[in-house]
């Protein structure tokens, strides 16, 4: 079993240390690790350069903001950091507007830690660079054989929806919305959850970046099911923007609007999170699109059905 001492400033990565069974191991996380539960007593080694509970248009113009003069998003606290004194800190180059990069954890770090950390890159953009990334820490912590029993697992959980799914006679167009001003839909892994989950993703390709779109887009896909999943935001979150939907103009005369067919998802939780619980995100999708197929259980907690 590995003995490193490890930090991450990735909720996903902290989910995939604590999945191969060395929770033990982590010395200090992110300032948005927060499951499970019980890693919320560790360190924090990173915070956000911007207040909490802005608007989405307003976060939007801060990021912008900060990125056109050239300043980090986030800082990392190095001092901490090297009170700790990891043998591995773990983080992404997939986005700086959703977590500490790589870029700024080699800045923070270089030539100031007592000893040479490992630094781990995660950066995955579909489902099986996810499972890549487990393999990857799991080879780094020398828990090989961990690694592979949960990504078995989680392979498993996929491979049931996709039988169950291969005679559907339908599938239905979907929207996954990432923002909602600017609006964004759901690129990376979501297209590919949303297909195998049994639906057609409109708006954004599988393994490409989120792309912002206009709301004439929307109308003209008129999707029979728009999930709506900020990243970052709660379901409680979420509801108190669903406004800025609903004045839209036209809204209402969507097809998913008129068959009741628009949720909202807790894309903080799960979509927006390429960790382990990425198979309960797919399940979530399932019981969304096909509800006559699946029942896991996630009503309530992970989605809502939105009602006007």
């Amino acid at each position: 079993m590995s003995s490193q001492r490890i930090i991450s400033l990735l909720p996903a990565a902290t989910e995939i240390v604590c999945a191969l069974g060395l929770e033990q191991n982590l010395v200090g996380r992110s300032h948005e690790c927060d499951f499970p539960a019980s890693v919320k007593r560790l360190p924090v080694c990173s915070e956000a350069n911007f207040p909490d509970g802005l608007s989405s248009l307003a976060i939007d113009r801060k990021v912008k903001e900060l990125l056109s003069d050239a300043l980090s998003i986030y800082t990392v606290d190095r001092e901490k950091i090297k009170e700790l004194n990891p043998d591995v800190v773990i983080t992404q180059a997939q986005c700086e507007v959703c977590a500490v990069s790589l870029k700024e954890v080699e800045e923070a770090l270089e030539n100031y830690l007592d000893k040479q950390a490992r630094i781990i890159s995660l950066q995955p953009n579909g489902l099986e660079d996810i499972f890549n990334d487990i393999r990857q820490v799991a080879a780094a912590l020398n828990v090989v054989e961990n690694g592979d029993r949960l990504i078995e697992d989680l392979e498993e959980r996929v491979n049931i929806i996709r039988h169950k799914l291969k005679f559907a006679e339908s599938k239905p167009t979907v929207a996954c919305i990432e923002w909602l001003e600017p609006m964004m839909v759901s690129g990376n892994w979501v297209p590919e959850l949303a297909t195998i989950a049994g639906g057609v993703s409109v708006l954004a390709e599988a393994g490409k970046h989120s792309p912002f779109i206009q709301w004439v887009d929307i109308q003209l896909h008129d999707p029979e099911i728009i999930i709506v999943m900020p990243c970052g935001f709660s379901i409680e979150r979420t509801l108190s923007e669903m406004d800025i939907l609903l004045q839209l103009p036209g809204f209402s005369d969507l097809q998913a609007v008129k068959n009741n067919r628009l949720y909202i998802a807790d894309g903080n939780q799960y979509f927006n999170r390429p960790g382990p619980r990425i198979v309960d995100s797919i399940e979530i999708l399932a019981e969304i699109i096909h509800p006559k197929q699946f029942i896991f259980g996630y009503e309530g907690d992970g989605w809502i059905r939105f009602a006007l």
